[in-house]
């Protein structure tokens, strides 16, 4: 496995400058983030590390070269929005700039492009089903021609009043998961796989590992805390009960997480995805957001 970190916690940092913290950190990889450029709709999104509306073959390559001189691998392109949005002229552009987020992935020798499937927070998931199948097989399809995999992320993205009372990403556990991959049975299609998104759905995550090995094509690692006074006064049904930490700041078991991980094969990357508020109070704070969950996380994974 090769430790690394999700690009959008150093938004404000020029991409040479994430590479060279990567490598000055002792960092194998990072995956970069390809948001449309012109600022975010909420928090951790927004940034552009890769700029895919310009890029050419001639600036891949400068890109290409940044990396190799730093000796860090890019394990992924993120870009994280809601493809299902209810508002049609919001879905085309979101699909539009995914298109070429993955079309731009095999410029960068990139083979893993992650996102989210998307919501209709307002609909069920039954009411969801007939976008997914208009939308995603031709997507996946897209990616195939590419030779990119799609990894999905599993965060329900419920954590404010816009997203309730769905979550704006519908392929959450393991009953979508099959249904999803049975729709789409292609391999370019997997999982962007998160545990602390488990957490709090009181979900298996090891058991998810082991059911759905091969289709984890990228890890995050994040860290969840479970506060059950908040959980007490307000109910499964309240917000904020649950709370992105560091790794090890939370209630994930990260050695059963890479014990399974290990077992069922997965040699693939693992990036920190830092969005612990307690971190945010300056560059260097979150600089050491990384550093210390590298130290944590280098129980198990080393360069």
């Amino acid at each position: 496995m090769q430790l690394g970190f999700v690009s959008a916690i150093l938004g404000d940092l020029s991409l040479d400058d994430v590479l060279a913290f990567a490598a000055d950190e002792g960092f194998s990889c990072v995956e970069l983030m390809c948001w449309p450029p012109g600022g975010a709709d909420r928090r951790y999104a927004g940034v552009t590390h890769v700029d895919v509306t310009t890029l050419t073959a001639a600036t891949a390559e400068g890109i290409r070269e940044q990396a190799r001189r730093r000796g860090v691998s890019i394990s992924g392109l993120g870009y994280y929005p809601n493809p299902l949005d209810p508002n049609p002229e919001h879905r085309r552009i979101v699909v539009d700039h995914l298109r070429r987020v993955i079309a731009a992935a095999p410029l960068l020798d990139v083979k893993v492009v992650n996102t989210f499937i998307g919501r209709d927070p307002a609909r069920s998931v039954e009411e969801n089903w007939p976008a997914v199948q208009s939308l995603w097989p031709d997507l996946v399809q897209f990616a195939e021609l590419n030779g990119v995999k799609i990894g999905i992320e599993n965060c329900p993205m419920l954590f404010s009043n816009d997203e309730w009372p769905g979550g704006k990403n519908l392929a959450i556990s393991p009953a979508i998961w099959r249904d999803l991959f049975a729709e789409i049975p292609s391999s370019h299609l997997g999982l962007n796989f998160d545990p602390s998104h488990l957490i709090w759905q009181q979900i298996d995550y090891v058991r998810c590992i082991r059911e759905f090995a091969p289709r984890i094509v990228h890890v995050h690692a994040k860290d969840t805390h479970i506060d059950r006074d908040r959980l007490y006064e307000q109910g499964i049904f309240g917000l904020g009960w649950q709370t992105p930490k560091l790794p090890g700041l939370g209630d994930v078991n990260w050695g059963s997480f890479f014990c399974a991980l290990t077992e069922v094969g997965y040699r693939g990357p693992v990036c920190i995805e830092v969005e612990d508020r307690a971190y945010e109070g300056s560059l260097e704070d979150r600089k050491r957001s990384l550093r210390q969950s590298k130290r944590y996380l280098e129980q198990w994974v080393t360069r």
